[in-house]
């Protein structure tokens, strides 16, 4: 996990050059990351998503992939949103631009995935019992159907973001 101002302002997830995946905590202990040599395991799935956004199978669950651009994420509860960084002067200056391009977002469509209970943002190589302390990010999310949908917003010429929204449905 990486801090790029205030220790404790945002948490942020890297990438060792693939996917982050989002994965329900009851899901981990099914997610092999790389360590399977099997076809169409788990980090060769994740790899598979060509989008900004897509959804894979894992142990009975869904796992969100978080696909596009290798960026640091996070993930912010008061937009309910995760915030890839793709290019910005610093870390103050992205995240003021959050909610302007929140607003100007061309958003892509829609995914519908059920949730049940807190998911774990974490680098799709990594098997879901290996990370430890500083690698991954827990995100509370209330069991659950949410829809999630992805945009890639310049909000000015140093400046570019992904933004992945969650919104509980009724």
């Amino acid at each position: 996990m990486a801090r790029y101002a205030d220790p404790g302002a945002v948490e942020w997830v890297e990438s060792s050059g693939g996917p982050l995946v989002v994965i329900p905590e009851s899901a981990l202990p099914s997610w092999l990351g790389s360590d399977s040599d099997e076809p169409g395991a788990d980090y060769d799935s994740a790899c598979e998503v060509d989008d900004w956004i897509g959804l894979i199978p894992v142990g009975g669950e869904a796992g969100l992939v978080l696909g596009g651009e290798p960026a640091s994420t996070a993930f912010l509860p008061e937009h309910g949103l995760f915030v890839r960084w793709c290019a910005a002067e610093s870390e103050a200056e992205f995240l003021e631009g959050v909610g302007a391009a929140v607003e100007v977002a061309d958003w892509e469509s829609e995914l519908f995935w059920d949730v049940s209970g807190s998911v774990v943002l974490f680098d799709a190589v990594w098997a879901g019992s290996e990370f430890e302390g500083e690698d991954h990010v827990r995100v509370p999310l209330e069991p659950g159907r949410y829809a999630v949908r992805a945009a890639y917003v310049e909000s000015d010429p140093l400046t570019s973001l992904v933004l992945v929204q969650l919104r509980c449905l009724p």
